[in-house]
């Protein structure tokens, strides 16, 4: 999951973020509430960590906010614990509330739940690429001229993890995790084979591509 982590203890955050990491979750910090807001429009996240006391406003009016534009999963992480705290929390929108101190592996069991109740994002049903439509339903790619384009198994993940979130960065490392099982793996020559196979495949330029857009030493964006 992409992880965005919400605190303004320096030490916190990064402790929570190496604990993400080595599970294999993508993280980004940040430590104000408009930072976190920033964050979250830019990269959408899968998942949101959320202290309540926020140096410039209230997570509570963190939790409003990103509940205007994301179904991510809330979970706030609080030294408050009158109920209600919680209650308001969890009225605007949060999925849970854990009490500092914490155990940070209970912490963690209660974001993969929370992320279990959430569904992914679909890929659209059809995209049309400069004349080239994919139909993610029926499976199915018909080129320019009418014929059918064969794309392998590898070739619809890596098309469908990036259609699931048009026009938004999608790091080496989630791709990565998507179709080899896990972030161990690494290489980015393996991504660059694929991706260069689906430009070949799909773009009306594949050297000047429109729709697979490479960002350096991040990842890619599906631009339909």
């Amino acid at each position: 999951m992409r992880v965005l982590v919400v605190e303004d203890d320096r030490a916190l955050s990064r402790a929570l973020s190496m604990n993400l990491t080595a599970r294999g979750h993508q993280v980004s910090e940040a430590a104000s509430g408009a930072a976190a807001l920033g964050s979250a429009r830019v990269e959408p996240p899968d998942a949101v960590i959320l202290d309540l006391g926020l140096p410039d406003v209230s997570g509570l009016e963190v939790i409003r906010s990103l509940r205007q534009f994301t179904p991510a999963p809330i979970i706030v992480l609080s030294a408050r614990s009158s109920s209600g705290e919680k209650v308001a929390a969890l009225d605007l929108g949060a999925d849970d509330y854990v009490t500092k101190p914490f155990n940070v592996d209970e912490l963690l069991a209660r974001l993969r739940a929370a992320a279990r109740r959430v569904p992914p994002p679909e890929a659209p049903r059809l995209a049309d690429l400069s004349g080239t439509v994919v139909d993610f339903v029926a499976k199915t790619v018909t080129g320019r001229d009418g014929a059918p384009v064969h794309l392998t198994p590898t070739e619809w993940r890596l098309l469908e993890t990036l259609a699931r979130r048009p026009g938004t960065l999608v790091t080496g490392r989630a791709l990565l995790t998507q179709l080899r099982g896990g972030p161990e793996h690494t290489d980015p020559s393996y991504l660059r084979i694929y991706v260069g196979q689906l430009r070949r495949k799909l773009e009306p330029e594949p050297g000047r591509p429109r729709h697979l857009i490479t960002e350096p030493g991040m990842g890619y964006r599906f631009q339909p």
